[in-house]
């Protein structure tokens, strides 16, 4: 993640702690598999002790996911600043651009986390907590510029994370061979062939 602006030198600090963590983490579920690994060998391979590992991340899972969610409202911004008068699936569909940018930025570090996150049923899990969580943030927009109509708001919203995952596993099964870009768009494409919005 980039720094965001007025953030201090300790939040600064903290966060290029976190990436290193992620990283060194990441390294290791590769390397041996995310059940085989312990906590206290990811801090290690960090250079933290265990103690400190947890004032950084309350799970392992945590490691791969909460920035994920946190990340969630720069995809409510993105959908806040769509024009309103775009056809509302278009909209969910620009505004995960933030998301593949980043995953974009290092595909290399992406796709090894979604190998990762696919391999394990407490990281599958939480991957789909942290959509619950985004469609929760995107729901009251999209009713907004919906009438109001919270039960439409929650099946477009829901389906637009049906969507990205389908890109997601797409792209992972392919090793990156298409961007996840083109992907995302040819899924929400399809999908918008099965209805109307």
């Amino acid at each position: 993640m980039e720094q965001q602006p007025g953030q201090t030198l300790r939040e600064r600090t903290r966060e290029a702690v976190r990436a290193e963590v992620r990283r060194a983490a990441l390294a290791l579920f590769v390397e041996r598999g995310f059940d085989e690994t312990r906590t206290e060998d990811i801090a290690a391979a960090a250079g933290i002790s265990p103690r400190s590992f947890f004032r950084y991340f309350a799970t392992k899972e945590d490691v791969l996911v909460s920035g994920s969610i946190a990340f969630g409202a720069h995809v409510r911004a993105a959908l806040e600043q769509r024009p309103a008068d775009e056809d509302l699936w278009t909209s969910l569909r620009r505004c995960l651009d933030p998301v593949l940018d980043v995953m974009d930025a290092d595909p290399g570090y992406s796709l090894a986390m979604m190998r990762v996150i696919m391999s394990a049923p407490s990281l599958r899990a939480a991957h789909f907590e942290k959509h619950l969580a985004w469609e929760e943030m995107l729901r009251p927009v999209v009713a907004g510029r919906n009438g109001g109509d919270d039960l439409r708001a929650s099946v477009l919203t829901h389906a637009a994370m049906a969507a990205l995952d389908s890109a997601l596993f797409e792209w992972v099964r392919q090793d990156g061979a298409t961007p996840l870009g083109q992907l995302a768009d040819v899924v929400f494409e399809t999908q918008a062939g099965m209805r109307t919005v």
